[in-house]
């Protein structure tokens, strides 16, 4: 205790500093309405890299955004310095609204959902013919995920070199899915122009397993290079060497200098559902849609007093069509590997 002379002065006394400062904290935050337009190229380490005009900027996400985070794709407003040049940093503090948002989790059993892009609008789901195998299961947990974020599929079958495609795509025929049929000789020769016309004009993010010729596709169709592995003679599995997505821009002119952008998402073994609510796998199937409005409540649609056997009993559908939604239901309660 500091004790005093007979007569002490107030001044004497010490005065420990407001540490919060003298003023209150106010709650009304900056609106930076001079912020500029960009978007997330790619996300690494709580640094992201922003397309600003033609510039990019390396930026970090402002404080005032909280627990928000931004993802490849994302429409942002970036402040600070946006020269772009070595060792300058932005700041993004604003997250503009998604149009798609395509999630996934680690496995069925994961409550924690994953936002792989943002504002995609079409989904290549890139499987080999061979070396590795195709895995249909995990075609399918795609679709889910495709038709769930409002994504229009796109089936990317590469090294036909290797094996016919035939069988697999008959296993699709009743989904009536968009394919492309590509070979290695393709890769090197130009080959590619089938689906470049694909993705004009769109932004299309690409998914598969490693070792599938993801990385190597997207490669030929951009001008940037990314670095790519090879199959394990023994497992039958490729390496990641797609460590984060990265959106890349098509040669050409378009709305915003690009032809169309490539979303590079790194190679996954699983492809989570636990986020996707069963029922809204049914609004992919237009021509089955209208035949649950006689269905139970709560219907599952693979039960014997669902009416979609009537509806396509009576001709409004085909059976190929129904046997597809069941098996992409199923899918939704199975894991990848059983």
């Amino acid at each position: 205790m500091r004790r005093y002379g007979k007569n002490p002065d107030e001044d004497d006394i010490r005065v420990r500093p407001n540490s919060r400062g003298t003023r209150p904290r106010t709650t009304i935050r900056p609106k930076h309405e001079d912020a500029a337009e960009g978007m997330v190229l790619t996300v690494d380490r709580g640094r992201l890299t922003v397309l600003v005009d033609d510039r990019e900027v390396t930026a970090m996400k402002a404080r005032e955004l909280g627990r928000k985070s931004a993802v490849v794709g994302d429409r942002v407003a970036v402040v600070g310095d946006l020269s772009g040049q070595k060792d300058t940093l932005a700041r993004i503090v604003r997250v503009e609204a998604r149009k798609s948002v395509l999630r996934r989790t680690a496995d069925d059993d994961d409550p924690f959902e994953r936002v792989v892009v943002a504002n995609a609008d079409q989904l290549a789901i890139v499987t080999a013919l061979a070396d590795p195998e195709p895995r249909p299961r995990m075609i399918d947990r795609c679709l889910v995920a495709a038709y769930d974020a409002g994504l229009e599929p796109l089936l990317v079958l590469t090294k036909s070199d290797l094996a016919a495609a035939e069988p697999l795509l008959e296993t699709y025929g009743a989904l009536d899915l968009d394919y492309v049929v590509t070979n290695r000789e393709d890769f090197t020769t130009g080959g590619v122009d089938q689906i470049r016309e694909r993705l004009a004009g769109r932004v299309t993010a690409f998914v598969g397993h490693s070792g599938v010729g993801k990385t190597t596709l997207v490669n030929a169709l951009v001008e940037r290079q990314r670095s790519t592995g090879v199959v394990n003679a023994v497992t039958g599995r490729g390496r990641h060497t797609t460590t984060s997505a990265l959106a890349l821009p098509l040669p050409g002119d378009g709305p915003e200098g690009a032809a169309g952008w490539v979303i590079d998402t790194p190679g996954v073994r699983s492809f989570g559902l636990h986020h996707i609510d069963p029922s809204r796998v049914i609004q992919a199937f237009p021509d089955l849609e209208p035949g649950t409005e006689e269905c139970p409540r709560g219907c599952s649609h693979d039960e014997k007093d669902c009416a979609l056997d009537a509806w396509v009993a009576a001709g409004h559908a085909e059976p190929a069509r129904l046997d597809s939604l069941r098996r992409l239901l199923a899918t939704r309660e199975r894991r990848e590997g059983d």
